[in-house]
């Protein structure tokens, strides 16, 4: 009888502190669907979703490369796009305008 009452409180010992681990998750949706996020990597997610909406300086150079440009002169950022400046292989002035979000080609001049 002690040992059939034992098995039972420890029993719910572990039922009980398991619970609460499972209720602290949320539900995240976005563009990768749904997905669940524990509590102490919400903000680490958070922090890396942050940064992946924006492309970076040299992928803007490089889809730049990909439009025509051969020598970069200079990269200006702006609050929306990138404006990567410098001369195609005929040596021409060539300024490409990359959104600084998605990586669009804004503009080839």
């Amino acid at each position: 009888m002690l040992k059939k009452l034992f098995i039972i409180g420890a029993a719910s010992l572990v039922a009980l502190t398991a619970v609460p681990q499972t209720f602290a998750q949320s539900i995240q949706l976005g563009p990768d669907g749904v997905r669940i996020v524990e509590p102490d990597r919400m903000d680490r997610r958070d922090r890396r979703d942050r940064d992946r909406r924006e492309i970076s300086e040299r992928q803007a150079v490089r889809i730049a490369r990909a439009e025509g440009v051969r020598t970069v002169d200079e990269v200006k950022r702006t609050r929306s796009r990138y404006v990567i400046e410098g001369l195609d292989r005929r040596g021409r002035d060539i300024e490409v305008s990359v959104d600084r979000r998605t990586g669009d080609v804004l503009s080839v001049d």
